[in-house]
C-alpha cells in the first residue's frame, strides 16, 4: 500500500507542475516572450489548454468575474496542496 501512496503523491506533483507550466507559459505569451506563430509553442499551448480546460471550466463558473484576472489556476494549486496534506496526514491508512 505504500506504493499506492507514492503513486498518488507523484500524480499530485505532476499535476502541480503542469499547472505551473501553464501559468508561466501564459505569462510568457502575454508579455510577448513566446510567439504563438511558432509551431512548437502553439502545440504545447494547445496541449496544456486541452489538458487543463476541463479542470478550469467548472472553477471559472463558480468564481466571480475578476476582470482580466483568472484565479482558476490558483484554486487548482490550492486544491492539489490540500489533497496532498490530506494524504500525508492519513498516510497510516496506506501502511
Amino acid at each position: 500500500m505504500t506504493s499506492l501512496f507514492q503513486i498518488l503523491m507523484l500524480l499530485i506533483n505532476v499535476a502541480f507542475f503542469i499547472v505551473i507550466a501553464h501559468v508561466i507559459m501564459s505569462w510568457l505569451i502575454n508579455f510577448g516572450v513566446l510567439n504563438m506563430r511558432q509551431p512548437i509553442v502553439a502545440q504545447i499551448w494547445d496541449g496544456l489548454n486541452r489538458l487543463l480546460e476541463p479542470v478550469y471550466a467548472p472553477i471559472r463558473r463558480l468564481l466571480p468575474n475578476m476582470g482580466g484576472l483568472d484565479l482558476a489556476p490558483l484554486v487548482v494549486i490550492l486544491g492539489l496542496y490540500a489533497l496532498e496534506i490530506i494524504l500525508r496526514n492519513n498516510v497510516a491508512l496506506f501502511l
